[in-house]
């Protein structure tokens, strides 16, 4: 009979360490340790979702890759204890009842033999199972804590290699942190440099500006003071069928009834504007129209060539240099158009040209405020363009009126 010390051995060769059962389809690995090949195959797929640094034997903790395990037959190949020998009170597998230490001694199977002997030979039952079971102890106990030992050193390396892992991670913040508020520091220095030059800078242009504007009045005042005014006069020949121009050629209003008037090229139609009769084709020139209270109105200038007939549109590009009152709004008829800095209700409107320096300027006469200036290149002849609005049910129904120019008109402005 097998001692309590080579029966342990045994046992310990029979249970898988991962599950402390007897081994199911035993396979063994590179290291030589054997396992159930549901375990091992169980324990690989746990280390690949874990993605773990390395893939170890759960017993000896040694290398190996994964699928890197062979069937063990012969630890497949053990079979339970099934017979019983009577002579030699043992049990026996049916190769050593062929044997010739038992060939001739009566064998039974060992459950029966279990219960011939339950009553009659208790000592020989215990001289079978109490080995046996102790050496079963035994084999679970040194299992149980080589799996402690095994949790134990897999916890521990997971909390170094945690450990490590932080202190790295904090160690790379830290130098972030110090880096990001160098950078930081560096540019709320330069932007402070930055933000005191462009103080500085402003304050240098501010100053320039001012000389500018006053350069600039000066400089208007002249030109204003040597315009030559000049006593524009409408021409009834370009007027539409629907204006109403006074005898004397200074007044302009819509009439409620069309004219039989000669349907001539040079006749707006179906747009109700006039032109001035002066032609100019160089110099200064400066004159004011009376707007009083109307509520829509056009001034400017336009080329001798734009087209009257059709639609007018309002735009350098077509030709016209012009102001105007449209609902509430005084616009400079830019493309797109300009709203004018209009601060006091304009009564009267000053029309300055300078031919030579491609300049169209509109002052507001009544408080002597700059409105605005056209800067173009001009070519051919200009004339001045009058628009006196629709009579819009005598809301608008007031003329513009080509006023007289005051000896100090440019000093006014």
């Amino acid at each position: 009979m097998a001692s309590p010390a080579t029966a342990a051995e045994i046992q310990d060769e029979l249970i898988c360490s991962i599950c402390l059962e007897y081994l199911t389809k035993p396979v063994t690995i590179t290291c030589g340790h054997n396992f159930c090949q549901a375990c091992i195959t169980q324990h690989c797929e746990e280390w690949e979702k874990g993605r773990r640094v390395e893939l170890t034997c759960p017993q000896c903790r040694e290398l190996f890759q994964k699928g890197e395990f062979k069937p063990n037959t012969q630890l497949n190949n053990i079979k339970r204890l099934k017979l019983f020998c009577e002579e030699d009170g043992e049990a026996i597998c049916w190769v050593c009842e062929k044997s010739r230490d038992h060939r001739w001694h009566t064998v039974v199977p060992i459950e029966e033999a279990a219960q011939d002997y339950k009553g009659q030979r208790p000592s020989l039952c215990l001289n079978i199972w109490l080995p046996f079971s102790l050496s079963l102890c035994l084999c679970l106990k040194r299992k149980v804590k080589e799996k402690r030992a095994m949790i134990t050193g897999e916890f521990n390396r997971l909390h170094t290699w945690l450990k490590e892992e932080e202190q790295g991670l904090l160690q790379r913040l830290a130098e972030e942190e110090r880096e990001t508020l160098q950078r930081l520091q560096e540019n709320v220095s330069k932007l402070s440099q930055q933000s005191s030059s462009l103080k500085q800078l402003i304050a240098e242009l501010e100053k320039k500006c001012q000389q500018r504007v006053a350069e600039l009045l000066k400089v208007r005042d002249r030109r204003l003071c040597d315009l030559s005014p000049v006593d524009v006069t409408l021409d009834p020949d370009t007027a539409h069928p629907e204006l109403v121009l006074s005898e004397d050629r200074k007044r302009v209003r819509h009439g409620d009834k069309r004219q039989d008037l000669p349907d001539t090229p040079a006749r707006f139609d179906p747009c109700p504007c006039v032109l001035g009769a002066e032609q100019f084709t160089g110099g200064r020139r400066y004159w004011e129209v009376e707007v009083g209270h109307k509520t829509e109105w056009s001034l400017g200038v336009c080329r001798e060539s734009v087209s009257k007939k059709g639609t007018v549109t309002l735009t350098p590009g077509n030709g016209y240099w012009a102001v105007w009152l449209r609902t509430g709004e005084y616009k400079a008829r830019t493309s797109p158009s300009a709203p004018l800095p209009v601060r006091v209700r304009p009564s009267r409107v000053g029309i300055f040209l300078d031919y030579e320096a491609g300049e169209v300027s509109f002052y507001n006469v009544t408080d002597g405020s700059h409105l605005f200036t056209f800067t173009d290149t001009f070519s051919g002849t200009l004339r001045p363009y009058f628009y006196p609005g629709l009579n819009a049910g005598g809301t608008n129904a007031a003329p513009l009126i080509i006023c007289p120019i005051p000896a100090q008109a440019g000093r006014n402005l």
